[in-house]
């Protein structure tokens, strides 16, 4: 039991040391993290955006001319509300698992390229998606960079822990 209890305390001083802005894996974590909490937050304003240069409001209370009506499916609005779904679908899981990535003490220049990988990932895929609308392949290339990612951290997670 005393053995056990100074491993315990020894893998949770090495946790520690590696959620520190001393480790460059974790601070790319953070920065990246950082900046996709961000483009989820542009998302929510971009589709209000969209709302008012349409005149699309889904809610009685928001329409201030009288003359307009309740909408729900305008092309636009519908477009930026489903890219930021998608973020929803995806950043999320990589907030989770990078977490879990970075208490692996990866290969720190591995790690930062991954999180710069999915964070420019996200940018892209929203640019050719609901910014100014590309023709495919564009969209599943940016998509499937940070489902690749996602995968492989998830994958060395599992792997580290069986």
């Amino acid at each position: 039991i005393y053995v056990h209890k100074i491993l315990k305390s020894k893998m949770a001083k090495l946790a520690l040391e590696l959620l520190t802005l001393e480790n460059n894996v974790f601070k790319a974590y953070l920065f990246w993290s950082a900046i996709l909490v961000l483009k989820m937050l542009f998302m929510s304003l971009l589709t209000g955006f969209m709302r008012f240069r349409t005149m699309t409001f889904i809610n009685e209370e928001d329409i201030l001319d009288k003359r307009l009506k309740v909408k729900y499916n305008d092309p636009d609005v519908e477009r930026a509300r489903r890219a930021h779904r998608n973020d929803l679908e995806n950043i999320l899981p990589f907030f989770t698992i990078g977490i879990l990535y970075v208490l692996l003490d990866p290969n720190a220049t591995l790690a930062i390229n991954l999180f710069r990988a999915v964070g420019i990932s996200r940018i892209l895929h929203t640019c050719v998606y609901a910014i100014v609308p590309v023709r495919q392949p564009s969209r599943l290339l940016a998509f499937l960079v940070t489902v690749f990612v996602t995968i492989y951290m998830a994958c060395e997670v599992a792997r580290a822990v069986y």
